[in-house]
């Protein structure tokens, strides 16, 4: 199966549940199963999402390995490999491929804002040292660099293992260009919730999502739907997910990701410092959301 084949659809950004500040196996292993028995197409396991920043790397790679043995090849698992400090990014995306990984998505370094020569070499050191496909997590907000469309298209010209992109800019515009900059066979996943839509319809193919942690039929659904062209269709479902968006993401998303899954009964709350769980009023909010969505009664 190619690249493009593979990788489309709604794909969740895993939360990662602890439990007593420790990691809950069990319950990521039942999450990993429901996410895939309501049509999740692939799941991202130890991205932002994952509470990365705050998982140990015995933390990082254990979550991965457990994601993998519960897919059991269901649905590709891409797993995060993302670092500042490019050696461990190697490293991380090293052992995601030995674990099985179909794919890594390896985010733009942060905090230390390379150049885009910078931006290239980092990727590229990756793509070398590698032989399983990369997505390109291009999240300018996170992480104050923005890789530009030319930096992604050079390292897609390598012709090595880069496949496409997780594009978390906020800005649809850049779907359109990446495509005629890229091709219509570079892989480009929206990161935003909100714009999945609208991404798609400008030749997106796909989704990695928050919300689809807590509404992953619907999300599939939607993304099925729009990837069909059956546009009017898919805002239907879009309407009953749009508070729900909106408020998973009133505080860090992650933590209304897990309120949202304790509300269904499917998960403790419980985050890790310096994040907190979602205040009560905010839970209010994604309750009333998971009524309108019809996930709640």
């Amino acid at each position: 199966m190619s690249s493009l084949a593979l990788f489309r659809g709604s794909l969740t950004a895993l939360v990662t549940p602890f439990k007593n500040g420790k990691l809950d196996e069990a319950a990521f292993r039942k999450h990993v199963s429901w996410q895939i028995e309501n049509g999740t197409s692939g799941l991202v396991p130890v991205g932002t999402t994952g509470e990365s920043p705050t998982l140990s790397h015995d933390e990082h790679k254990q979550v991965v390995e457990w994601c993998i043995s519960e897919a059991r090849g269901r649905v590709p698992t891409i797993a995060g490999a993302g670092s500042n400090n490019t050696a461990e990014a190697i490293d991380l995306a090293k052992h995601a491929e030995k674990a099985g990984a179909a794919a890594v998505l390896v985010v733009t370094p942060y905090y230390n804002k390379p150049t885009q020569e910078g931006l290239y070499q980092h990727f590229a050191a990756i793509d070398d040292a590698i032989g399983t496909p990369i997505f390109i997590y291009n999240i300018p907000p996170r992480s104050v660099v923005d890789m530009s469309n030319a930096t992604m298209a050079r390292l897609y010209e390598r012709k090595r293992n880069i496949v496409g992109v997780k594009d978390a800019t906020g800005n649809v515009a850049r779907v359109s260009q990446q495509r005629h900059l890229l091709g219509a066979d570079f892989i480009q996943l929206s990161g935003e919730d909100m714009t999945a839509l609208a991404y798609n319809a400008a030749g997106g193919h796909g989704v990695i999502s928050v919300v689809s942690n807590v509404a992953p039929k619907l999300m599939a659904d939607l993304q099925n739907l729009s990837l069909q062209g059956k546009y009017a269709e898919a805002l239907k479902v879009q309407d009953r997910l749009i508070p729900l968006h909106d408020a998973t993401f009133m505080e860090p998303g992650l933590a209304g990701a897990k309120a949202g899954l304790n509300l269904l009964g499917l998960m403790s709350e419980e985050v890790r410092l310096p994040l907190l769980p979602v205040s009560g009023p905010t839970r209010d909010v994604i309750r009333k959301a998971l009524v309108h969505a019809g996930l709640l009664n």
